[in-house]
This record gives C-alpha cells, sequence and structure tokens, in this order.
C-alpha cells in the first residue's frame, strides 16, 4: 500500500510540474534509435527524464523514441525526419544494429552528439561528436587476455560466432607463440558456424580432450550452447569456461545442472548500495511498457541499460551545466539532410566536448573517461564465479592491474564443496601391490571399490577421508599409464582417461614426467623412486666339504702319498749307509767304543712329514748323500706345496671369473645378457629420451634386439628374468623391484638408481582441488602412514613367506668370502685327526699302566688309580721314577729303582724295532 502510495504522489507531482511550471519552457529534445525493444533502457531513459525535469528544474527534457530497421537507408531516413522536427534533437543515442556506422555519419557531419553504448571496433577516424560509453576496443581485448592469464590455463580453445569475437581475442591469441608440432600449442580457435545444432563442433573438441573454452557469442545463445556442451561430456567438473558477453551474468544456469566452472565477466558491481537504489527508484514510476512487466532485479538488469543509464546521466547533467553558464536557453534548431546549405547544430560540439571533459557526478558502470576521440579509457573488469556468484578478480584500465579478490583458501574451498557434491570416478590399473582384484569368500560377490585391493585403494581411502569425498575406482580399458600414441595422434591409458573426461582422478605407479605434465596435473609425489637392474642370483653349487682336495686329482694326492713313504724309507736306507749319520753318543768320551745313528724310520717319516707341511724338522741329516736326498725331496715339496697353493686361490675365486652385473655400464660394456625394460613406460621413454652415452648406447642395444627384448608388464619382465634359459636383466623402478624380492628369493636388485623419479595423483589440467589433495598427501606424510601403508603392503600382507634376510646376508653372492660349509672338510680332518692321537694317548697311558703293575708287582687297578691320580694332579710337573703306591697295598712287593718307566708309545715301536733287528 505504501509503495502504490509513492507512486500516486510521483505521478501527480509529475503532472504538476509539467502544466505548471514548464509550460512555457523551451524543451531539449532527446533523439533515441532502439534496433528492437529495450524496456530496460526505456525505463532508464524515463525516469531519468523525469528527475531532471522535477528536481534539477534548469533544462526541459523530452525523448523521442524510434525503432528503426537494420536497413541503412531506412535508419538514416527515419534519423533525417527527426532532426527535423521544430524542437530539432539536442543529441541522439544510437543503435547496435547494422545501421549504426550511417546513423554515426549523419549525425557527426551535423555536430549532432551521438551516444554508444555497445562493442565497436578499434578505430583511427577522428568524430568529434560521438563518445561510445562501452570499453574501448583495444583496451576491452586487453582486459580479456590479462583475465585469461590470471585463469592460468596452459591451454584452451577460443569458440567465438563471428568476426567482431575474432577481434575481441586478438591479445589473447597473443599469449602463446605457436611452434610447430609441439604439444605446447594450444590455443585453438574454431568458429561456430551458423547453428542453432552446434554439437558437432563442440564433439570436435571434446575428442580434442580440451577442457578449457572460452566461449565469445551473444548472450540469447550461451545457454543452449552449453546444453549442447552438456550432451558432449563438456561440462563436468573438470571444464572451465570463459564468458565474455557482458550480460551473461543475467542468465539461470541453474537449469544446466553442472559443476564446471564458469567466470562471466560484467563491467558493474550490481550489490552495491547505489546499485540498488538506483534500481528501486526506476521502479517506483509507472510507465506503460506495451503491457508487459518489467524484471527489474540488480542481477537481471543488462550491461546496455547500465551504459545507457550512464551515458543520459552524463548528458543531462552537461546540459543542465551548460543553461546555467549561459544568459539563454540552449537552443536546438531543425536539420534538413537534404539540404546542402543547412547549418550544423550550434551547441553539438560544445556538448560533446564538454561531456569529454566532465567529470560524471555519478555513474554505475565504474570509472568514466574518455579519449579526444570519444573512447572510453576508463572502466573495471569484475571477474565472476558463475557457481559462486562472487567476484573473484578485478582488472583496472587506469593502471592496467589486474587484482584476485578472492583468496586461495576460498578457492581451494569452493573446489573441495564442488568435488564434495560428486562421486569421483579413480582410474587405475591392475598390478601387484598397488592395485589387485579381491578374492571374494565362497558365496560372496563382491561390488564396487570393494573389487579390488592394494596401496592405490588405500591411498585414495586417506586423502579421500581428509578432503570428504566420496569415489570409485575403475579398471582403464587398455591397461596402459599412458603415452602419446603419434599414429591416433591421442592419449592412451590412465592419462587418456583423464583428457576424456572418464576419470576425475588417476593413481597406481604412474611416473610423473615432463611430457605427462604437459597434458595432466599431478599432485605432489606420494613416492620416491628411481630405475634400478633387476637380475637373478647365481645359481647356488652343492657344497664340498672336502673342496680343499680339489686343486690336486686323486692321482696326485695317492701318488703323493705313496711317494711321501717311499722317500721315508728311501731316506732310512741312505742314511744308514752313509758315514756322516752315525755319530759319537757320548761326545766328552774321545774314543768311542759305539757310533749312534738317529735316523730310525719314525725321524724319517717326521722329516719328511716336516718337509712337505712347509714346517721343517729339529733334527737334521749330515751325510752328504742323505743331505742330497733330503734337498730333492724339499725341491719336491716346494714345488707342490706352491702349486696346491696357487690352485686353491684360482679353485676360490673361479665363480668370480664367470660373467656378472655391478651396475649399468656393466650391461653396456657385454653382449652376454640382455636387458630390456616396459614398452611405453616410463623405463621406456627415459632411455629413448636420454642423452648421457651409456643410456644411448643400452637403448640402441635394446631396440636393435630380435627378438624384442621389451615385454608389455611388469610380471612377464620378471618371469623373464627368473627363466633358466634366459640370461635377462630387467630395467624397472627400485619400488617395484623391492616387491619382487622380497618373496622372490632368487632375485636381486644390482646397482644403484640411474635417475630420481617420484609417483603422484594424476587429475586434469587445472584442478581446482590440486591444492587440497597436496594438503592431504603432505599431512599423510608428515604423519607417516604414507611408509606405514607400503610397509603393509610390500611386507605383511604377502601371499608368499619373506625371504630368510639373515641367510640372504650371510650368502657369499660374489664369491668373496669362504663360508664355514665350504672349508668344514678341513675341520673334519683336524677333529679325526685330533680323536685318533686322543685314542693312542688313551692306548699309550693303559699300556704304561700294565707295565708299572708288572714291573712293581702291584695290581692292574692299584697301578691305574695311582697314574690316573698323578694325572689328573695338573699342578704337578714332575713325576718320580718310581710310583709310590697306596696303603693298601703295602705287601705288594716292589722292584729295583733302576727301571725306567716307559711310555707306551715308546714300548710299541721298541718292541717293533727289535723284532725287526732295526735297533743299535
Amino acid at each position: 500500500m505504501k509503495i502504490v502510495l509513492q507512486n500516486v504522489l510521483w505521478l501527480l507531482s509529475f503532472v504538476a510540474y509539467q502544466y505548471f511550471c514548464l509550460e512555457n519552457q523551451a524543451v531539449t529534445n532527446i533523439g533515441v534509435f532502439f534496433s528492437d525493444e529495450k524496456y530496460q533502457s526505456e525505463i532508464a531513459l524515463n525516469t531519468t527524464i523525469y528527475k531532471k525535469n522535477t528536481v534539477d528544474q534548469r533544462a526541459n527534457f523530452k525523448s523521442t523514441i524510434k525503432h528503426v530497421p537494420a536497413d541503412s537507408f531506412e535508419a538514416s531516413k527515419i534519423l533525417c525526419e527527426t532532426l527535423n522536427t521544430d524542437d530539432g534533437v539536442a543529441a541522439v543515442f544510437g543503435t547496435e544494429s547494422a545501421a549504426s556506422s550511417i546513423l554515426e555519419s549523419i549525425c557527426n557531419q551535423f555536430d549532432v552528439p551521438y551516444m554508444i553504448t555497445s562493442w565497436r571496433p578499434p578505430s583511427f577516424k577522428k568524430r568529434h561528436t560521438v563518445l561510445n560509453f562501452f570499453p574501448e576496443a583495444e583496451l576491452f581485448a586487453h582486459a580479456l587476455a590479462e583475465i585469461v592469464k590470471s585463469l592460468q590455463w596452459n591451454s584452451f580453445v577460443i569458440i567465438y560466432e563471428n568476426e567482431e569475437g575474432l577481434i575481441r581475442m586478438q591479445e589473447i591469441l597473443k599469449l602463446q607463440e605457436y611452434e610447430q608440432n609441439s604439444k605446447q600449442n594450444n590455443v585453438l580457435v574454431k568458429q561456430l558456424g551458423s547453428g542453432p545444432d552446434h554439437r558437432s563442433l563442440l564433439k570436435e573438441i571434446k575428442n580434442l580432450t580440451e577442457n578449457n573454452i572460452i566461449l565469445d557469442c551473444k548472450t540469447e545463445n550461451i545457454i543452449p550452447i552449453l546444453k549442447q556442451a552438456k550432451d558432449q561430456r563438456l561440462l563436468t567438473l573438470y571444464n572451465n569456461y570463459f564468458l565474455t558477453s557482458l550480460d551473461a551474468h543475467t542468465l539461470d544456469y541453474s537449469e544446466l545442472g553442472t559443476e564446471a566452472n564458469i567466470t562471466t565477466i560484467r563491467i558493474f558491481d550490481y550489490n552495491t548500495t547505489t546499485f540498488h537504489h538506483t534500481i528501486r527508484r526506476w521502479g517506483l514510476l509507472p510507465f506503460d511498457y506495451d503491457g508487459k512487466v518489467i524484471n527489474l532485479e540488480a542481477d537481471k538488469i543488462k550491461t546496455e541499460t547500465v551504459l545507457f543509464y550512464d551515458a543520459l546521466l552524463l548528458l543531462t547533467d552537461c546540459i543542465n551545466d551548460l543553461e546555467s553558464s549561459h544568459t539563454h536557453n540552449i537552443a536546438t534548431n531543425p536539420i534538413d539532410c537534404y539540404n546542402e546549405n543547412q547549418i550544423r547544430s550550434e551547441f553539438g560540439l560544445t556538448i560533446s566536448a564538454y561531456m569529454k571533459e566532465r567529470k560524471p557526478s555519478l555513474t554505475l558502470s565504474g570509472p568514466l573517461k574518455f579519449d579526444e576521440s570519444g573512447h572510453r579509457i576508463d572502466f573495471n573488469v569484475h571477474v565472476v564465479d558463475v557457481l559462486d556468484k562472487k567476484v573473484i578478480a578485478n582488472w583496472f584500465a587506469s593502471n592496467n592491474s589486474l587484482v584476485l579478490s578472492r583468496s586461495s583458501n576460498e578457492t581451494e574451498n569452493a573446489a573441495v564443496a564442488n568435488l564434495q557434491k560428486i562421486l569421483v570416478k579413480v582410474s587405475s590399473r591392475l598390478g601387484e601391490p598397488y592395485l589387485m582384484v579381491k578374492k571374494a569368500e565362497e558365496g560372496e560377490e563382491l561390488y564396487g571399490n570393494e573389487r579390488y585391493e592394494g596401496y592405490s585403494m588405500d591411498l585414495i581411502k586417506e586423502v579421500a577421508k581428509l578432503i570428504g569425498f566420496k569415489f570409485e575406482f575403475f579398471i582403464t580399458s587398455d591397461g596402459k599409464y599412458g603415452n602419446f600414441d603419434e599414429t591416433k595422434k591421442k592419449w592412451t591409458g590412465l592419462v587418456g582417461d583423464l583428457l576424456e573426461g572418464r576419470a576425475h582422478l588417476a593413481v597406481c605407479d604412474l611416473t610423473i614426467t615432463h611430457q605427462r605434465r604437459e597434458v595432466v596435473d599431478f599432485s605432489m609425489p606420494f613416492m620416491t623412486l628411481g630405475i634400478s637392474i633387476l637380475y637373478r642370483k647365481e645359481d647356488k653349487k652343492e657344497i664340498n666339504m672336502f673342496a680343499f682336495l680339489d686343486p690336486f686329482s686323486i692321482s696326485v694326492w695317492i701318488y703323493t702319498a705313496t711317494l711321501y713313504l717311499i722317500i721315508s724309507v728311501v731316506l732310512f736306507f741312505i742314511s744308514r749307509m752313509t758315514p756322516g749319520d752315525w755319530e759319537n753318543p757320548h761326545p766328552c768320551d774321545e774314543n768311542p767304543e759305539e757310533l749312534e745313528n738317529i735316523w730310525d724310520i719314525k725321524n724319517c717319516l717326521w722329516l719328511t712329514l716336516g718337509s712337505i707341511m712347509t714346517q721343517g724338522c729339529d733334527i737334521l741329516p749330515k751325510g752328504i748323500s742323505s743331505r742330497m736326498a733330503v734337498s730333492m725331496w724339499w725341491f719336491f715339496s716346494l714345488i707342490m706345496t706352491s702349486s696346491y697353493t696357487a690352485n686353491l686361490a684360482a679353485f676360490l675365486t673361479k665363480d668370480r671369473m664367470e660373467p656378472s652385473i655391478d651396475s649399468a655400464e656393466d650391461l653396456s660394456k657385454q653382449t652376454k645378457i640382455k636387458y630390456g625394460a616396459l614398452q611405453g613406460g616410463s623405463t621406456f621413454a627415459f632411455f629413448k629420451d636420454s642423452n648421457f652415452s651409456t643410456y644411448q648406447k643400452m637403448w640402441m642395444s635394446m631396440s636393435s634386439a630380435r627378438p624384442s627384448v621389451f615385454v608389455q608388464n611388469n610380471k612377464d619382465g620378471v618371469k623373464k628374468v627368473q627363466a633358466p634359459k634366459e640370461n635377462y636383466a630387467f630395467l624397472m623402478e627400485s619400488t617395484q623391484i623391492e616387491y619382487e624380492i622380497e618373496t622372490k628369493c632368487d632375485l636381486k636388485q644390482v646397482g644403484n638408481w640411474l635417475d630420481t623419479k617420484t609417483y603422484g595423483i594424476a587429475m586434469p589440467m587445472n584442478s581446482p582441488y590440486r591444492s587440497a589433495i597436496n594438503k592431504a598427501i603432505l599431512k599423510l606424510q608428515e604423519t607417516g602412514k604414507l611408509n606405514e601403508l607400503k610397509n603393509i603392503w610390500w611386507k605383511e600382507r604377502r601371499n608368499e613367506p619373506s625371504c630368510d634376510k639373515k641367510a640372504e646376508g650371510e650368502d657369499n653372492a660374489d664369491g668373496a668370502e669362504l663360508a664355514l660349509a665350504n672349508v668344514g672338510g678341513v675341520f673334519f680332518v683336524l677333529g679325526v685327526g685330533i680323536g685318533i692321537a686322543f685314542v693312542l694317548a688313551i692306548a699309550e697311558f693303559l699300556w704304561n699302566v700294565k707295565s708299572v703293575s708288572v714291573e712293581e708287582h702291584m695290581s692292574y687297578w692299584e697301578a691305574l688309580k695311582v697314574e690316573v691320580k698323578f694325572a689328573c694332579n695338573v699342578w704337578i710337573t714332575k713325576k718320580r721314577t718310581k710310583p709310590v703306591a697306596s696303603e693298601s697295598s703295602s705287601s705288594s712287593s716292589r722292584k729295583s729303582d733302576k727301571i725306567d718307566n716307559k711310555s707306551i708309545v715308546h714300548s710299541i715301536l721298541h718292541s717293533a724295532g727289535s723284532f725287526m733287528n732295526l735297533n743299535n
């Protein structure tokens, strides 16, 4: 009721003022030419004139509205008729139709101010009476380029409707220098065509796997084009659109039902108090607009209406100022376009010049300034996110700068909010331990993510838990990581899924490479690794405890042992025959009755044994012939022991003489061991693109090998390394090698990393939630969760038992050391020899006990008791020649003290000598 009352009061005031105050006042006529129905502009026109006539009360304004066709002749005819009326025309507001140029030319010819509120291409003609309130074309193009640059798009497609759009894009096209056959030639230009069906063009763009699109078309065509783009799956979360229409904010995008990032621009801010107050005032006056209800919501006001209002306001203010500065009213005279002697508009140039110089009191479209040619050179461009309906940046023509209005946190939060609204599709590939098919229990059916398990699944689970989105895994159709197919001109595998919009994320053992980063984005690395060599361990040979016997054949050992016995016997007879070895047993007796020869059979055996063992002997022969015989034996012993030592060293190190590899250089220098990599993988690309000479040589060897040394997957490569008939080394990532050798004990990693690379989560280029995923991975790294996941899938959750690390540590892979098993025979010989000696010692002891019992007339057990007791007393170092009998045996008879106690061994040898009649 209040609004109705206000409207009635405004209407009564307007009628009263027109009747009483302005009846005899001169009227300033303003010509307004529309090409179609523009009711919003008419509202701005009527309310502004009403306000100027009722409040300012300096000049009396009225408007003449004409609708002109696109035909230039008819339009010029209507303009001339309007100029030739009795009141004339103080200024003309032109149309944006094709007839605008002829209207502008006529007004300029007769010095009539001509106002434009639409885009015009750059012009170098000086038009003194023309003022264009739309931003100057070159400045506007530069603003568009700066905005695109701020979006940080590495590639995009420009879709334009007509040639004017191509002119607006001229600065954007300069953002990139063209390089032939470069993947960075990513500014594509496409024209819409006649339409209205543009699906074929959009499908072509879809096949280009391009997500960033700049759309320059009429406002009314935006929604239909976006609907067709949605049909072609070009309106997903990863698609980004920049709409250059300044009226794109008036559209309702909710009917699209999309999460795509759509950016628009406008040159005014409808959220200000001034703007809302002005729009509210426009709605107070009840003018008739052919019975139509005009929508005056702030976010539905068109740019042309705002510019028209600013132009009308500036024009009326300038005329009022000029009225106040002259002694008479500014008169307008009729103009006959067809009269060659027709005078020009008297005050047209004055009004135009003053409008270019005067600072506007109020504008809705921001700062307003003109150059000498009437081009607007000061304005602001607001960049708006459609989904948030918030200004994210502002470009200022005054200082040619772009200022971001939304912080990075706000941008990230908006992206995360969009991600949480959808089911995130995650592309991956099967490969242990990153992703494997989960085995279902009997009678159980698995669906969705429950079908798979592995490191990649757990990683995405942790990331999703931190960010708060839902996801679903699917396996890429071709099972490849992703490389560019030169024949099909498209990317394969996981990268292809991202580029073609089938996936939002891609995760597995996907290496971050330069080629892939040109087309997709990667998160920060969740795993660092390098290329290394997987090779089979040397076959373990059968352990031989008596390997120390290998240097000589069995026949040589037999001949040597036989010769040892023969030489000992020969030396015994030579020593008995040579006079030099018969010595005086009592040196003090100069004329002894007997001579002694110490070279009995046992001393001969000891001398020859000590010689061949390189230990020598405490007694040596003195006769010439015996010394000659011993010297020959020493020569033989020298040769044999030296040969044995040299041959033993050769036998112990012969395994190291077999072909082996310790590095990539070793591989490149030999031809016996074949080596290869995964076909089309990052390792394949590393060797193919490397400039290092060693790796180039290896690539030439691999690429020229027949049959091919490349495999289709890592599992095939591992099997090829394990194959007994294959002498093959596989070049692969170190993390995968760690996984394989954990349970495959016949494999080993050779050498250090050839390079350093990383795995990351891939996503489409310029993904808005990349920062959120990076933060999630960083948090998982800081909390140790990434190491925990790796330990789970590399060690704990393995079907096969892990290799015995201790046994691996003791294993002599290089043959540099001898294990106990290799020299066990030596210990065996030592033990047997010591055992025999101990048995002989016991026998000798018991024989001695028997001799003592006979000589001393003691019982055997009494003698044994005495000898054992004495032997156990280790502190006694001297022994009586006769044992001391116990009291219980005092009645036993004793022999004479002159009988010596002899050892059993001496007795045995002495008896044997006496039997052979060989003793002296």
